[in-house]
């Protein structure tokens, strides 16, 4: 005789948190199970830049805001290393789910767009925010990285993590091969990433480029990143947080419509 308990229908409630949590789990175990690619991969090439930098310009570059070229240097790259890991890990594990079929797994799961959205985030975040711990753990030993202010370190890593996580999933949705997402990664990501003060000051640029920079998102979250470290910025940063806020709001918006609608996922 069945269990009536077994027949009753789940009430999931306004937000199916146990579809999230285990999307969230396997997303987050997918990328653990290749930590020498996700992880430690990321860590040797922020430590190579490091090195490189350093020993290029570290002693004849001076100091900026007051502060080491190393010290100014390190928050960037741990910086960077959020951006470009939440950002491949919400794009890669959608085209790697839409080019072997599993995406319909998804789509037939009892989870809403936000849901969706919100499990890949993240997990994306969770990534990124790891390597970001790795990478700054092991700059320790070579750099001064001293807190001056938790609270915008902290708000820009999330802030950062979540917004290259929404750009992921659009990402993600639009490329059909590997290819097309090496394209978004090596034209948009990384130059916006790499011309947006992770390796130099905006002062050292002539007006009407500082101002040029000053569109550029990922200066802002570069800039109050750092700002968090050495305890200033080349912006004030209530702009820096406004910038932030504004763009995970538009992305967020944007990646929720197109999720909704099923572009590229549904037939």
């Amino acid at each position: 005789m069945s269990d009536p308990a077994l027949n009753r229908p789940r009430i999931l409630g306004a937000i199916n948190w146990l579809g999230l949590w285990t999307l969230y789990q396997k997303e987050v175990r997918r990328f653990l199970k290749v930590t020498a690619q996700t992880v430690i991969g990321p860590l040797v090439m922020s430590l190579l830049f490091l090195a490189i930098f350093a020993v290029a310009l570290g002693s004849r570059r001076g100091e900026i805001d007051g502060v080491a070229y190393t010290s100014f240097l390190a928050p960037g790259l741990v910086m960077m290393a959020i951006t470009q890991n939440a950002f491949a890990n919400a794009s890669s594990s959608l085209l790697i789910a839409k080019t072997q079929g599993t995406i319909v797994d998804l789509l037939m799961a009892p989870l809403r767009p936000l849901e969706l959205i919100l499990a890949f985030v993240f997990a994306a975040m969770t990534r990124g925010l790891l390597v970001a711990l790795v990478v700054a753990v092991a700059m320790t030993p070579f750099v001064s990285m001293t807190i001056n202010h938790m609270g915008l370190l902290l708000f820009h890593a999330l802030a950062a993590s979540a917004l290259l996580a929404l750009l992921g999933i659009l990402a993600g949705l639009w490329a059909e091969r590997m290819d097309n997402l090496a394209a978004v990664t090596n034209f948009a990501i990384a130059p916006l990433t790499f011309l947006s003060g992770t390796f130099f000051s905006a002062t050292d640029l002539p007006p009407a480029l500082q101002g040029l920079l000053t569109l550029n998102p990922f200066f802002h979250m570069i800039d109050g990143f750092r700002h968090g470290f050495i305890g200033q910025g080349q912006v004030e940063p209530i702009i820096a947080v406004t910038v932030m806020l504004a763009a995970n709001l538009a992305v967020f918006w944007l990646c929720h419509r197109t999720v909704a609608r099923g572009w590229r996922i549904k037939p």
